[in-house]
């Protein structure tokens, strides 16, 4: 498959190529491999079962889909919507509706909707699919992948440099190879500027149970962690609730959010110290424009990393040292520039952190 890398999303209006155009909705729509400008287009997006209000990536991709709707003067319900997934028996029937419908563009949102969309894109030929989050090599199937492990990195930076107990954790929804990337690039960033500090790492083997994330949570913070980033989801609510709770007690702790700015999931008791932003939404907006303008990248990988502001620290950093910024924007650079190689398997990471000695 090839790669592409993307310039800068929200400062270009380049295509970005990566989408479907569920081609057989008009007697003269083309097929997958791109085409004419579509008229009538419709677009549609599955959630996994953390479900659209998950306060992370499903929600994200909604609103890049509800501002691609507005901005295109689309209506809700017909001309773009989603189809909640209660449970992962629900993704290849909620594909199949929405490719029944021929809707241009049929999105699935996260790495465990991979085999059904596979399936579903052999099942319909002439429809275009896009999965955020994992690589299915299949013709009518564009890929829309994210450098997380840079993004990590960067919030790695914050939590090495804020903690007082050089104890900081680190809670992953389902352990996975997508996981482990937001999980290596965190403690390449914590070891990077307190290379004596005690990462703590707990899977929770679910994104949709914030239950687990709290007892995860009591745990890190009962041994003295300070800083938790979570990188699970609907689960991480949990995270930010044993935080709030602590907070109340008046202990000082923080939690790291993921992949949208959650410095609302930390409020009113301020426990959110940033959040590691994955622009699902400026993908997933970028690439139903490109499918309407007849640019589906069939078959492509589309990758979004730090210089293509596809992951980045969020914009609010009131409770992040002004120090701390500075080292940050240093390290960003760097990462940039290619003089330093973000790990994003157990492998890199133990080679990142022997070179550190």
């Amino acid at each position: 498959m090839k790669k592409k890398s993307l310039l800068a999303l929200a400062a270009t209006g380049l295509a970005m190529s990566s989408v479907l155009a569920a081609c057989g909705g008009n007697d003269d729509s083309k097929d997958s491999s791109g085409g004419d400008k579509k008229e009538g287009f419709k677009v549609g997006m599955v959630t996994d079962t953390g479900g659209v209000d998950d306060k992370s990536f499903n929600q994200s991709a909604w609103e890049g889909i509800q501002k691609f709707g507005k901005d295109n003067d689309l209506k809700e319900g017909t001309g773009y919507k989603y189809l909640q997934s209660a449970k992962q028996s629900d993704y290849q029937p909620n594909l199949q509706q929405l490719a029944r419908a021929k809707y241009d563009l049929i999105l699935g949102i996260g790495f465990l909707m991979a085999e059904d969309i596979g399936k579903v894109a052999d099942q319909f030929k002439d429809n275009n699919f896009a999965l955020v989050d994992m690589v299915v090599d299949k013709p009518n199937v564009a890929s829309i992948v994210f450098k997380e492990n840079e993004g990590s990195f960067l919030v790695g930076v914050v939590a090495g440099l804020t903690t007082k107990s050089d104890k900081v954790g680190f809670v992953g929804g389902v352990n996975s190879d997508l996981i482990k990337k937001f999980e290596s690039g965190f403690k390449a960033g914590v070891k990077a500027v307190n290379p004596k500090a005690d990462i703590q790492v707990q899977y929770a083997e679910d994104f949709n149970a914030a239950e687990k994330g709290q007892a995860i949570a009591s745990g890190m913070y009962g041994k003295k962690v300070d800083v938790i980033y979570h990188a699970a989801g609907g689960t991480g609510q949990g995270v930010f609730t044993e935080a709030k709770n602590r907070k109340k007690n008046g202990e000082d702790v923080w939690v790291i959010g993921v992949d949208r700015d959650q410095v609302e999931e930390g409020m009113p008791e301020n426990v959110t110290l940033t959040s590691m932003v994955k622009r699902v939404d400026t993908a997933v907006e970028q690439v139903a424009k490109d499918t309407k303008d007849g640019n589906f990248p069939a078959g492509k990988v589309v990758e979004f990393g730090l210089k293509d502001g596809g992951v980045d620290i969020a914009p609010s950093q009131d409770n992040i040292a002004k120090d701390v910024l500075t080292k940050v924007e240093d390290y960003k650079k760097q990462i940039i520039a290619g003089d330093i190689k973000v790990p994003s398997t157990d492998d890199e990471y133990k080679e990142y952190e022997a070179s550190l000695k």
